[in-house]
């Protein structure tokens, strides 16, 4: 919310992506509850909005009118136009699929993208091994928070019944998942007979959009004590009452879909129980033995990173760009693999100068797993490396690897090079960065240009190690780094001279002055 807040600020539009309605509808009366008090526009788009509606929001949203829209997969159809996106937020990134990321890369063109996932897929996992994604993890759970009780168990009508009655006893209530709408009325007299006591209403996604609003509402207001549904509740449910889940065959959810799920429950200072039932007299495949497993062994508050892992192991990394479940990226190098295939798309050779774009890969993001061969650990490292902000940070983990894991190849020191530049880079306001054979120009925006501190550039560039030009071309400050002699990458010199920049003393000279 604060980053779509900061974007509003600047005059930007924000397209919050959610994979279901419930979860939708959920953040649209956050949203509007704190941001229109502000004077800011939220709109929400899907099935539970009418055609008319939808109309009018799609024109507004074209002119401008509109500061935030939420939506489901309805956002990603042809007829959505914005008049400027500045931040892209998906929610529940691994609930959409292949196809809907093709189209989501088509919407985050220069635009600002925050992807949200207590666990992510494999192949997410692993693009931020690899260092092509930012990985920041939030790893402190609410206050009066409590694990989930979780028990893996055959299926039988006596526990069933224990489950419900023990949680209505202690005046809660209870989400019994029924993953299939053909047989849900049938489940729910089951249970009527099996706990007359209990009131039973049932949900799925099928529903009329009044009739299904009716029943979360009196759900919510505690008018039944027993919810059947089907995996709609996976996302967007919050009912702090609800601390019993029995989930009727376990053994046909992934294991992400199962840690979402029990999710639901314990969301309030009671301890809650979550039951994963499968078939007896149905055997258990290997893929299905080892998701109950680990959903059964990571109970703690924050576990979601490592069943994402465990999810990983079980079921690989993915390619990137298709869909399939095993690649070969890993394998060659992800600076070959991008080299490769910018040559397969141009058809040229790639050599010479050229203009680098700000989401450039200068060097290798990658962790070999010969130097570290924990997955957790490397994870770890790619975080470590996202958070130096200077060139004594760099310094003080190159030590700390030095000292765990034994000497640093080059590629490894080159990534920690590259990430404190693209922060510095960004703080001093670097638009374009040219690398040439012998020189290295680092172009500022025009804005950049005009509130850059002319003396300290000037002080720093004299006292450098290296040959250093200062020009200023059409309104632009360019910073042009003479590399000919020097035997340090240029990464190392580009980070030296902004550190130096960022470590002298201020001055109250801006670059027009001089």
């Amino acid at each position: 919310m604060r980053a779509a807040f900061k974007a509003i600020l600047d005059a930007k539009q924000v397209l919050y992506l959610c994979p279901t309605t419930v979860l939708a509808r959920q953040h649209y009366y956050t949203f509007k509850e704190r941001f229109e008090k502000y004077g800011a526009n939220v709109a929400l788009m899907s099935r539970f909005v009418t055609p008319k509606r939808q109309r009018e929001t799609l024109f507004k949203l074209k002119k401008g009118y509109i500061d935030v829209i939420i939506g489901t997969h309805r956002m990603l159809s042809e007829d959505i136009k914005f008049k400027d996106l500045g931040l892209l937020i998906v929610d529940e990134e691994q609930r959409f699929g292949v196809e809907h990321k093709e189209k989501i890369r088509e919407i985050r063109t220069n635009v600002d993208t925050l992807t949200l996932s207590a666990t992510p897929i494999p192949r997410t996992l692993q693009m931020s091994m690899m260092g092509l994604k930012d990985l920041s993890m939030i790893e402190t759970p609410p206050m009066n928070r409590y694990p989930v009780q979780t028990y893996v168990v055959e299926r039988h009508e006596a526990l069933v019944k224990e489950a419900i009655t023990r949680e209505l006893a202690r005046g809660g209530q209870v989400f019994y998942l029924y993953n299939r709408i053909k047989g849900i009325e049938g489940m729910v007299e089951r249970l009527s007979k099996l706990v007359p006591e209990a009131r039973i209403l049932y949900a799925h996604g099928k529903m009329h959009r009044d009739n299904l609003e009716r029943v979360l509402s009196d759900f919510i207001e505690h008018n039944a004590d027993v919810l059947v549904s089907t995996t709609i509740i996976e996302t967007g449910v919050d009912i702090p009452n609800t601390n019993t889940l029995v989930i009727h065959d376990a053994d046909k959810l992934g294991l992400a879909q199962l840690y979402q799920i029990r999710g639901r429950v314990g969301r309030s200072d009671r301890i809650a129980y979550a039951y994963l039932l499968y078939d007896p007299h149905k055997p258990l495949n290997d893929e299905a033995t080892k998701r109950l497993n680990a959903i059964q062994d990571f109970t703690a508050l924050g576990s979601g990173f490592k069943i994402a892992m465990r999810d990983l192991s079980i079921r690989g990394a993915g390619d990137l760009l298709g869909q399939e479940q095993s690649g070969f990226i890993d394998s060659v190098g992800i600076e070959l693999y991008m080299k490769l295939l910018e040559e397969a798309i141009t058809g040229e050779p790639v050599e010479g100068a050229a203009d680098l774009a700000p989401d450039e890969i200068f060097a290798p993001r990658h962790v070999d797993p010969a130097y570290v061969s924990k997955d957790e650990v490397r994870i770890e490292i790619h975080k470590r490396i996202g958070s130096v902000n200077s060139l004594a940070d760099v310094n003080d983990l190159k030590d700390e690897l030095t000292d765990r894991f034994g000497e640093i190849d080059t590629d490894l020191i080159l990534y920690m090079y590259e990430k404190l530049f693209k922060k510095l880079a960004s703080r001093i306001g670097v638009q374009k960065t040219i690398r040439e054979a012998k020189n290295v120009t680092l172009m500022l925006s025009l804005e950049a240009s005009q509130t850059v501190d002319g003396r300290r550039l000037f002080e720093v560039a004299s006292d450098f190690f290296e040959p250093v030009r200062l020009n200023y071309l059409k309104g632009h400050v360019r910073i042009d780094l003479d590399i000919s002699k020097s035997s340090a990458h240029w990464l190392y010199v580009a980070d030296r001279f902004l550190d130096a920049y960022f470590r002298h003393p201020a001055q109250s000279v801006t670059m027009a002055t001089v």
